[in-house]
């Protein structure tokens, strides 16, 4: 079956390895050098020179199935069938004589929108992490298992001659979604290859399912079954937050949700490990074990100790092992239509509340933009908070136009009466380097709140300026943080910074976005002149 698999797209490899067990997988990674273990077990490895996504090295095919629905431009970029294939076949080439390591997996955990992939690699650790990262096939399954829906081929070794193909450099990540097919060259960051699959998920859900794909994680209750989604970008807390020990995990990064509820697209967990500790973040913490990969974490050669808190290679040390790793994770990944969606932001101009609900629209209108803020300081000359905007928590990973993603949001939301909050995780009486930020036990008090319908009766006010509606009461928290404006000693200070932020959300959603249904793009943040505060 290997033979024929590979034969059909022309590689002709030395040794085929397929759907190895992780044990015999790494024995086949530190025999080749590819890496070594820590004292916990975990296989270490670094990633060369991209220890990061490319976004500048992504293309999607132009082709003609698939032109009139992607949304190109600077995220999409467009790419001729004829480099693709030239590319791919030069990879193929590069491949004959070698030893090739080959996984079948399932994306999806609902049957009735699963897909399933053909990872083919170079490197024994990074078919290691796509079987932590996928949803791995019983034993039977894989005898059933057949020709894949995708194939994706990854070949860091292959170096692309970007002036001969007309690309950005060495590093190549392209779809063909027509075909079937991504090849990912050049790069050994194994977040590639996960977020390829992403990627294409993003595509087909909607496209052939009607199922919405969600960048987010998900958790249930227990005993109810009640089920939240929590989006949120880089640093807003969506990892700590959904990974309730009073909830079972759902997953931690991609969800589809279809009529029948919400299902995980992964197997796996790719979580960050910069500063990791044991008391702040146990599960995941003890879940860097053997057969978990850790990319790019310093560790004591003679020890074999990590260390969490270099930087040296990377702020962006990642851990990528099964899901059930986890303790407390739900097995399988699918859990009940949503009661409640959380958009996480960490506002770090200090202006928006801890806690606010959400319109239909404003839900929309807060999901297209994907708002948070990077910190003043983080970067030399960098006096202020700066706003950066994702469009539906993941931008890069969404080939559609953001309206076919935000009216499929709208129409479930409407359906199923789902409540949805804007939960800020960042600071409150002023802005970064002046307020403070808002502590973590309040936060989780208001969503476990909100979660569990004791904000339904509590009393809501309206502020004006950014379309929002803040509870003046909730159980755990002081009342007198739940108004921003409130906690600022200087409140003409908190209306200048307000009306600053605004502005960057119309700026934003008038460049970004100006076809979007008027009801939609007056559901925003908007500039006042007069003081805004919370007002009925």
């Amino acid at each position: 079956m290997e033979m024929c698999s590979l034969e059909r797209i022309g590689m002709k490899p030395g040794r085929v390895y397929r759907n190895l067990y992780p044990a015999a997988l790494v024995e086949k990674a530190l025999s080749r050098g590819e890496g070594h273990l820590a004292d916990t077990g975990a296989l270490v490895v670094e990633t060369g020179k991209y220890t990061g996504r490319s976004p500048h090295d992504k293309y999607i095919v132009d082709s003609e199935g698939v032109h009139d629905l992607i949304h190109w431009g600077e995220v999409n970029r467009p790419i001729d069938r004829e480099t693709f294939r030239a590319i791919k076949n030069e990879m193929i080439r590069y491949m004959d004589g070698r030893e090739v390591f080959l996984f079948d997996g399932f994306a999806g955990a609902d049957p009735e929108h699963r897909r399933k992939f053909r990872i083919i690699n170079e490197k024994a650790w990074q078919n290691l992490f796509i079987r932590n990262l996928l949803i791995r096939p019983e034993e039977e399954e894989l005898e059933q298992f057949g020709e894949p829906d995708f194939t994706i081929l990854a070949v860091p070794g292959y170096k692309c001659d970007p002036e001969r193909f007309g690309i950005h450099s060495e590093a190549a990540i392209i779809i063909d979604y027509e075909a079937h097919f991504v090849i990912i060259a050049g790069t050994q960051y194994a977040g590639e290859i996960k977020k390829s699959v992403f990627s294409v998920m993003n595509f087909v859900l909607p496209t052939e399912d009607q199922v919405l794909p969600m960048h987010c994680s998900a958790n249930m209750d227990p005993k109810t079954g009640e089920t939240a989604v929590f989006f949120g970008l880089s640093g807003t807390g969506k990892t700590t937050l959904s990974a309730d020990p009073a909830r079972k995990l759902i997953g931690d990064d991609e969800h589809g949700w279809s009529d029948t509820g919400v299902f995980n697209i992964e197997g796996g967990c790719y979580a960050k490990c910069i500063d990791l500790k044991e008391d702040e973040q146990p599960e995941i913490y003890h879940a860097v074990k053997f057969g978990a990969v850790a990319e790019n974490v310093v560790m004591d050669p003679k020890t074999g100790e990590m260390d969490f808190g270099d930087r040296s290679l990377t702020e962006n040390t990642r851990v990528g092992y099964p899901v059930d790793f986890i303790s407390n994770s739900q097995k399988p990944g699918r859990g009940g239509v949503p009661k409640a969606v959380v958009f996480l932001t960490a506002d770090a101009f200090g202006v928006l509340p801890p806690i606010s609900r959400l319109s239909g629209n404003a839900a929309m209108y807060q999901f297209i933009t994907g708002f948070t803020a990077k910190l003043a300081g983080t970067e030399r000359g960098v006096r202020e908070p700066q706003p950066t905007f994702s469009t539906l928590f993941g931008e890069p990973f969404m080939p559609l136009r953001a309206e076919v993603y935000a009216r499929m949001l709208g129409e479930r939301l409407e359906k199923y009466g789902t409540r949805v909050y804007l939960v800020n995780t960042g600071w409150s009486g002023g802005p970064y380097g002046e307020g403070a930020r808002i502590r973590l036990k309040y936060t989780r008090a208001m969503i476990s709140a909100a979660l569990n319908g004791e904000l339904d009766n509590v009393k809501f006010v309206h502020n004006r300026q950014f379309n929002l509606d803040v509870p003046v009461s909730c159980p755990g928290v002081p009342a007198e943080i739940l108004d921003p404006r409130a906690t600022w000693k200087d409140r003409d200070a908190y209306d200048l910074q307000a009306n600053q932020l605004a502005a960057l959300f119309e700026k934003n959603f008038a460049e970004k976005y100006p076809d979007i249904d008027p009801a939609i793009a007056d559901a925003g943040p908007r500039q006042l002149v007069e003081p805004a505060g919370v007002a009925v």
